[in-house]
């Protein structure tokens, strides 16, 4: 397994949001997390990528412990959250070549994921000048850097234009079909349903595997929106 989360306890204050939880995801799979709107699919996402500790239990990439063997442990995993939180204030430029430096990556890697994101001419600006589109780019940028091996998207399409959306969607099937892991969170079920090939339900603080979507890409899009509705 590439992504193991064991015994995850989680809490909203005193109010339990997550039991006793445990979750395996398998290597070079495309999972789409699903469930109705405030089910908490966006926090088990951020437990899931080290953004939110649990109050309980373990979370490990390839073994190793995502808090206890942080660096090691990151270096492989990719996260966009819904809404980017980003220092105002740092250029796009700073933001990229910090991440350059934390994934051991060459400086120029910052202009290839610049003219990726189609934000060559935006580098130089501060996250507090940019449109939330832009922000979005902003730390998609970030993903592109380095070769991850783990994604965790939460709603990667939103506030995209059409022609990045199908940049965004062929470079998920490429890394899917190199073997990286990726998990998602969208609404947009009808431009994954093609490449996703397991679920994940989350629900009253529990998540099930759902592995088998069907055979055609109907049948997986028929599944996957029955299981966005919570069915």
């Amino acid at each position: 397994m590439l992504f193991t989360l064991r015994n995850i306890g989680y809490h909203y204050g005193q109010k339990a949001a997550v039991v006793d939880m445990a979750l395996e995801i398998a290597g070079g799979r495309f999972y789409g997390l699903m469930g109705p709107n405030g089910c908490g699919k966006s926090t088990l996402l951020k437990i899931a990528a080290g953004v939110e500790k649990p109050r309980a239990g373990r979370v490990s990439i390839f073994g190793d412990d995502l808090w206890t063997d942080e660096v090691k442990a990151r270096r492989s995993l990719a996260y966009l959250p819904e809404h980017p939180d980003l220092t105002p204030f740092a250029t796009v430029h700073e933001i990229l070549q910090m991440v350059c430096g934390l994934r051991g990556e060459l400086l120029a890697a910052v202009e290839a994921a610049l003219e990726w994101t189609g934000m060559v001419d935006l580098g130089s600006r501060t996250v507090r000048e940019l449109s939330m589109g832009q922000r979005r780019r902003a730390v998609l940028a970030a993903a592109y850097i380095g070769n991850p091996s783990c994604f965790l998207l939460d709603e990667p399409l939103e506030a995209m234009d059409r022609t990045f959306r199908s940049t965004m969607v062929a470079w998920l099937t490429e890394h899917r079909a190199a073997g990286a892991t990726i998990v998602i969170v969208s609404h947009e079920i009808d431009s994954f349903a093609p490449i996703a090939d397991r679920a994940v339900t989350f629900h009253r603080g529990r998540c099930t595997v759902v592995e088998n979507l069907g055979e055609t890409t109907d049948d997986r899009r028929s599944t996957l929106d029955r299981l966005a509705r919570g069915l």
